[in-house]
């Protein structure tokens, strides 16, 4: 697939959920090679304080990932205060654990809200422009969930599906206009997100945040359809259909 280069030196990149973790190491790695970044996160202090460490290059946003009117109003005021989004990572989410039967309703809508309706917002709201301006580039952070089944996480494993699914469906929609999306993803990492797993001496395996932003800031340079941290992730899930239940 032919995309337009994006040179990361002054580009604009607004980056969902970058008040902690992967967000917010995707944030640092986006700045450190030049990038000016819009920080945006439901936690308004969060952001705030990852623009402070990053510095110069970063502003902060408030930011409900999954409401759209929030994030219509995060589009335009990165577009006032930082500039046109040339790079756009959706990487908003939650993960609440537990079984299925119990799990309430609005928790069940809460994850579909901010683990996939937050990525139709950003491609809906952001693609336009950059298709306009004939470049650009959207990562979605999905999961390795999103390719899998998992007892105790049901809902999640399905709103990862869904975003999966949509990235790649866009991605083909998007072809010829200079304008590429990649699905980044990960196992497992050291994030409040997974805070809640009992995870055994399996935790020490876990990924840093910033092995993740490596991986979301490399997609930059051949623009896939799917990149996975660990490297060969990818291959080994779509093997997982050929082993027996």
């Amino acid at each position: 697939m032919k995309a337009t280069p994006i040179h990361l030196e002054h580009a604009v990149v607004a980056v969902t959920g970058a008040g902690r973790g992967i967000g917010r190491a995707t944030a640092k790695a986006f700045a450190a090679r030049g990038a000016r970044v819009a920080i945006g996160d439901l936690h308004v202090d969060a952001a705030a304080d990852a623009a402070s460490e990053i510095g110069e290059h970063a502003w902060p946003f408030a930011l409900d990932a999954g409401n759209r009117d929030s994030y219509a109003a995060f589009v335009a005021a990165v577009q006032e205060h930082v500039g046109p989004i040339d790079v756009l990572v959706n990487n908003a989410g939650i993960m609440p654990v537990g079984p299925l039967l119990d799990e309430p309703d609005s928790v069940s809508a809460a994850q579909m809200n901010v683990n996939f309706w937050a990525h139709y917002h950003g491609l809906k709201l952001v693609a336009p422009g950059m298709v306009k301006r004939g470049r650009g580039h959207i990562v979605n952070v999905t999961s390795a969930a999103g390719k899998i089944h998992s007892a105790g996480l049901a809902m999640y494993s399905a709103t990862k599906h869904a975003a999966n699914a949509l990235s790649r469906s866009a991605r083909e929609e998007l072809d010829g206009t200079g304008v590429t999306v990649t699905a980044v993803m990960p196992a497992a990492v050291k994030t409040q997100l997974t805070d809640g797993i009992p995870f055994g001496l399996d935790r020490f395996l876990m990924l840093e945040p910033e092995s993740v932003a490596q991986t979301i800031v490399g997609t930059l340079k051949g623009r896939p359809a799917l990149a996975s941290t660990p490297r060969g992730l990818t291959l080994a899930l779509d093997l997982l259909p050929f082993i027996p239940e």
